[in-house]
């Protein structure tokens, strides 16, 4: 990244790993890094990167996450016009639209993403008990990438569906994971 895109989004490092491969002589160490890039206004993304040290595994995850930037749909208010669930993996992330004044209520990966995408209230929910913070970030914006946004005035709002119908299949979708 260079200086001009330093200042155009703020960055935050999720997780730091070291990982491994063996190889005949031993065990070879590398660094595996997730990154987390927003404006703030309403672009987000999350990348991976690994490299043989840290500062370059993050510099590769930051340029991943460039590469993978989303608009965030957001109302007027700064929260989502109604509840949404994303998944990655064995992840499953539901969000929703926050009570103004909130802030943001969510935790871990997701509030990162959720702060660094310019939201000032929303509610959200980890629901599987998976603690791997890349896939908790990636089902955020896989949840955000579901909001559906009418192509007339880009303003997100409910196309083609009620509040009602999207909380009965989260219902449905609850019900069917226990």
């Amino acid at each position: 990244m260079d200086k001009r895109e330093a200042q155009e989004f703020e960055q935050s490092v999720l997780d730091i790993a070291r990982v491994a491969r063996v190889v005949a002589g031993g065990r070879r160490f590398s660094f595996r890094a997730a990154v987390v890039l927003g404006d703030k206004k309403g672009r987000v993304g999350v990348g991976v990167g690994k490299g043989s040290d840290v500062s370059s595994a993050i510099s590769k995850a930051a340029r991943q996450s460039k590469k993978n930037m989303i608009k965030a749909p957001m109302t007027d208010k700064g929260t989502l016009p109604y509840e949404v669930i994303g998944k990655q993996t064995s992840s499953v992330v539901l969000l929703g639209p926050g009570v103004r004044g909130r802030g943001i209520i969510a935790g871990g990966a997701v509030r990162t993403v959720c702060n660094l995408a310019g939201y000032k209230d929303i509610t959200a929910k980890i629901l599987t008990r998976s603690t791997n913070k890349s896939n908790n970030a990636l089902a955020t914006i896989n949840a955000l990438k579901k909001v559906e946004v009418k192509k007339s005035d880009n303003k997100p709002q409910i196309a083609n569906n009620s509040i009602k119908k999207v909380k009965k299949s989260t219902a449905k979708n609850l019900k069917s994971k226990t």
